[in-house]
């Protein structure tokens, strides 16, 4: 994978982050003023769908779905799942590409 391969991923990966972090921030303040909120599917979709530390980023410093299940447990999971995905990723790229291809047959 190139360098500018890499740069482009890590970017990508930064800005998505950001902006699932800002819609965490944005249903906390909804919280607060008893405004429309985000549906906790769309939350944890986007936890899902690689924004999982931006998603732990915004539960641990603005206190936000801190208690409520399974936010708590999931959160975490995705940091950890996308962490080992990358690190797979980095470090063979090649089997990282048969598995997508495997799956992408289904």
């Amino acid at each position: 994978m190139s360098l500018d391969t890499i740069l482009i991923l890590a970017t990508t990966a930064f800005l998505y982050n950001t902006v699932v972090f800002c819609v965490y921030w944005r249903d906390k303040q909804a919280a607060r003023d008893g405004n429309w909120r985000v549906k906790e599917s769309t939350l944890l979709l986007l936890a899902f769908a690689g924004g999982g530390p931006g998603a732990f980023t915004a539960q641990k410093l603005l206190r936000h779905k801190t208690r409520k299940p399974p936010f708590p447990v999931a959160l975490p999971f995705f940091v950890v799942l996308q962490i080992a995905i990358v690190i797979v990723l980095i470090t063979t790229p090649e089997s990282f590409v048969a598995i997508w291809r495997s799956i992408a047959l289904w």
